[in-house]
């Protein structure tokens, strides 16, 4: 079998694939979408060019020797974005868990390393491919190396071999290199001769040969102008073809045998897969679970009968669920430790007993348990009502470093030391296959787990203690989980008529639209079939291709969005889309989590996955309800009281992390504006274009406020024009005339930024903390992350902090009044209520004087409350 080498062009593929899809983020807050579509490409080459030798060359920095020829070699190139600057370690990673060799040489750019390594591959007899997204590395075409340049996106690739180029071009591999010295690259700001373009310079190629020749023989030029130019600019021509020649005697330290693909480390990459968040790329691994540790003995006792010496205080308690949803999943059993001994009690013996109910439902008897809203829902559940829980051993690790990996019970106990335990999937297997074995296996597995609790929650309250953080689990996480318990298990009451109604509604939108798609069209088709619809667009209408596909023309969002002012038929394709999401994901997938006998939807509220401490939520996701259609708006008004004669009352903070942003950098002008009421994106517009209150107009209170929450969220200026769709020159600009409008917010950029780096970690206003490691990297991308992260966290986790704590005081008052009213949901700064008519005049004093006194700012905390028949209303 012929020995066959991949070279790819790492740089050049890495902006490929961020320009080509969009922003990603993972869990952790870090931008994905580079690495992703890397990913996918390595994948894609592996598994059609089966390389036996594979090397992914980068540039080493933006000097190289070229710049000793020409001095703006590359000049007028803009800075890389950040976003795309931090995805390059974690590229680095993903070819080391893919077994991929790298490299890069100080003074020489990627390309010299290809054109070297592919030299001494093609001397060697070996068949090589080159994959980049940079048409210089054409020239190094030969009847060995084929180059493959990305056309659009990643996907699809143009191959060029010496036939082809002689094809596209008329000229030979060699003429390449002539054919930039005439025509130059803007993109290396090459300059070349002026304005010789690509077909003047293929014109005199195919009749003077090379540069050289041309320049030798201008009297033979025709044209006068041409003439002038050609003369006025020879030593430039020369020199723009030296520099577009790669070098291919650069001093690699890597030879071709170095390169030998041994495939990929899966258990590896399937962790980096995780921490990225790439789940649709996980399947597409075939990862082994050899857990084969030898796993210490334990004493486990399965009950047949609860006795009272079996229930002492304080005891480590946890559940054994299947399923991650506990308002659904069967309890395989309760696991209980104590100084007694280590217990399995199977669910039948546990809830069948009424001494076990007593013990569970006594507030003086200690529990310590690894989720305390699992346990109280699932209990519930089986009509045990627990209390005297006063630990819980996966906050508490949340809280410690927000940032570990929480997925299961054994790689919690692993984050914290202890290896005593396998793993769920090892025990119970995953995807199809996933099933309770036989009991002894499972009481052996929760024995294991709940006698780990023990060393685990001695080891986290040690860690509160030391790190001053106790009272944010006692005061906040723990009293909140008991709510959102509560919350969970209530639900909320959804008018499945209306919902239904609503599909109705939407389907016959989508008929209509359908139709006027049809006539704009000619023709009817499949509108969801992008081959048909791109057959349509692109060649029957005749639009400008903008991006193609493997499988034909690319009809994207993004893409459909660039052609809007070129066919009225575009508006109605993108709202027709927006149109079918709402129905099939929110109406038909709300209308499928509806509990039929209660008419309720049980939403779970995670309380351990973000890092800044706010709350998210799944099975659904009642906080992503789209509201920026009119059509999404709506979905609320299916969401109603469940008693008759009842309101929805909601109640949102208003600006809060722009406040919480004036307290922490105690920006003068901001808290003024915000004691003054003022609109506070209407003053940023006024202080950042210098104007009067009356001359600001709304284009200048948008672009004003998408640098106020731009500022919050660590924007970049890629980020800001990209949201405003301006230059990033002009983005950079006004971000650097916010920072000198508001001088407090950029010392606090700069101050929080060195605390970071000093201490390891920022903290929120309640003391919660976010480690990053990355701020003092060595690696200047990765640091840039870690410094906008430094700079965000504590505005974002502040704000998340305040609303818990409203939360807890809200349930607290009340209670205290003796209201009926029920707290439902927390949709991120929003609260939202059911009441009894008779009580909303009481919310409406009561809520808001709640909620803006959770914490004492130096700015007011200011809160909007509506409340009406549905949610709808109440918005």
């Amino acid at each position: 079998m012929k020995k066959k080498l991949v070279l790819i062009d790492g740089n050049s593929i890495a902006y490929r694939a961020f320009f080509a899809l969009p922003l990603l983020n993972n869990n952790k807050g870090i931008h994905t979408n580079a690495v992703y579509g890397f990913t996918t490409m390595l994948m894609k080459i592996l598994e059609e060019e089966k390389p036996s030798h594979i090397l992914v060359a980068f540039d080493a920095g933006k000097t190289t020797f070229r710049h000793s020829t020409f001095k703006e070699y590359k000049g007028g190139r803009q800075k890389t974005p950040p976003e795309l600057s931090e995805q390059f370690p974690f590229i680095r990673e993903l070819l080391d868990a893919y077994g991929i060799s790298r490299y890069e040489l100080e003074n020489y750019e990627a390309d010299d390393i290809i054109g070297t390594l592919s030299l001494e591959a093609e001397k060697n007899q070996f068949d090589v491919k080159i994959i980049s997204g940079d048409k210089d590395l054409t020239q190094l075409s030969s009847e060995q190396t084929t180059v493959m340049i990305t056309k659009k996106g990643i996907t699809e690739m143009e191959e060029y071999t010496p036939v082809h180029i002689k094809e596209k071009y008329g000229l030979s591999v060699e003429q390449i290199v002539d054919m930039k010295g005439l025509m130059g690259d803007s993109s290396d700001n090459i300059p070349g001769v002026p304005g010789v373009g690509e077909k003047t310079a293929i014109k005199l190629l195919k009749q003077f040969q090379t540069v050289e020749e041309l320049l030798n023989s201008i009297d033979q030029v025709s044209g006068k102008k041409l003439k002038e130019k050609l003369e006025d600019n020879k030593q430039q021509a020369l020199m723009s073809k030296e520099l577009a020649t790669i070098i291919r005697d650069a001093p690699v330290e890597v030879g071709v045998k170095n390169l030998s693909y041994e495939g990929v480390n899966a258990e590896k990459l399937s962790e980096l897969f995780k921490d990225l968040g790439f789940h649709s790329l996980l399947d597409k691994l075939d990862v082994e679970d050899n857990e084969e540790e030898v796993l210490d003995e334990i004493n486990v006792q399965t009950l047949t009968e609860i006795k009272r010496e079996h229930l002492t205080s304080p005891s480590y308690l946890y559940v054994e669920m299947l399923e991650e949803n506990y308002h659904k999943g069967e309890i395989l059993g309760i696991g209980l430790h104590n100084q007694t001994g280590t217990y399995f009690i199977p669910s039948e013996v546990a809830f069948s007993s009424d001494l076990f109910k007593d013990w569970v439902e006594n507030e003086s008897e200690r529990k310590i348990v690894y989720d305390t809203k699992q346990t109280i829902v699932s209990f519930r559940r089986s009509g045990f009502t627990i209390k005297g829980i006063d630990f819980d051993v996966l906050i508490s690790a949340y809280i410690i470093n927000p940032s570990a990996n929480h997925d299961d019970f054994a790689s919690l106990a692993k984050s914290q030391g202890v290896l005593a335990i396998k793993t769920d999937e090892a025990v119970y297997g995953k995807g199809a296959k996933k099933a309770a074995p036989a009991q002894e296996i499972i009481g052996e597995h929760v024995g294991r787990k709940v006698s780990t609790l023990e060393q685990l929650s001695n080891t986290l309250q040690r860690e509160l203690e030391t790190n001053n953080q106790f009272s944010l689990l006692e005061e906040l996480e723990l009293p909140l989980a008991f709510i959102l318990a509560e919350m969970e298990l209530k639900g909320v009451k959804v008018n499945r008529e209306r919902l239904q109604r609503m599909g109705e509604e939407l389907n016959d939108q989508l008929r209509a639209i359908e139709g006027k798609i049809y006539e704009l069209a000619g023709e009817t088709f499949n509108i969801n079939s992008p081959k048909q619809l791109g057959v349509i667009l692109f060649e029957k209408l005749e639009l400008p291709v903008i991006k193609k596909t493997k499988t034909g023309y690319s009809t994207s969002a993004d893409v459909l969005e660039k052609l809007q002012s070129k066919h009225e038929i575009i508006d109605f394709i993108l709202h027709y889309r927006q149109l079918g999401k709402l129905n099939s994901t929110y109406i038909e997938g709300l209308l499928k989590v509806v509990n039929q006998d209660t008419n309720k939807i049980h939403t779970r509220f995670n309380q351990v996955l973000t890092q800044t401490g706010r709350l998210s939520s799944i099975d659904p996701n009642l906080q992503n309800i789209p509201i920026r259609l009119e059509e999404g708006r709506r979905i609320r008004q299916a969401f109603v009281p469940s008693k008759p004669g009842w309101l929805m009352f909601a109640a949102d903070y208003s600006q809060i992390e722009l406040r919480v942003l004036a307290h922490i950098a105690n920006d003068e002008k901001l808290i003024q504006a915000f004691k003054e009421g003022l609109d506070i994106h209407t003053k940023t517009a006024m202080d950042v274009f210098g104007v009067k209150q009356e001359e600001v107009t709304s284009n200048m209170r948008r672009h004003a406020k998408a640098v106020n929450f731009g500022i919050v969220y660590g924007i970049s200026d890629y980020g800001l024009s990209q949201s405003l769709n301006i230059t990033r020159k002009e983005a950079g600009k006004f971000i650097e005339t916010y920072l000198n409008s508001f001088p407090g917010v950029k010392d606090y950029m700069d101050s929080i930024v060195l605390d970071a780096k000093q201490r390891g970690y920022v903290t929120t206003l309640l003391n919660r903390r976010r480690y990053i490691p990355e701020i003092t990297s060595r690696n200047f991308n990765l640091k840039s992350f870690g410094e906008r992260t430094a700079m965000n966290t504590p505005i974002q986790g502040s704000a998340a902090d305040i609303i818990k704590k409203a939360m807890i005081h809200m349930a607290e008052g009340l209670k205290e009044k003796g209201l009926q009213t029920r707290l439902l949901l927390q949709v991120h700064d929003e609260l939202i209520f059911e009441a009894p008519k008779e009580e909303i005049e009481t919310l409406i004093q009561l809520v808001p004087e709640i909620m803006e006194n959770a914490i004492e700012l130096s700015v007011p905390l200011k809160v909007d409350y509506s409340y009406g028949e549905t949610w709808y209303d109440a918005k």
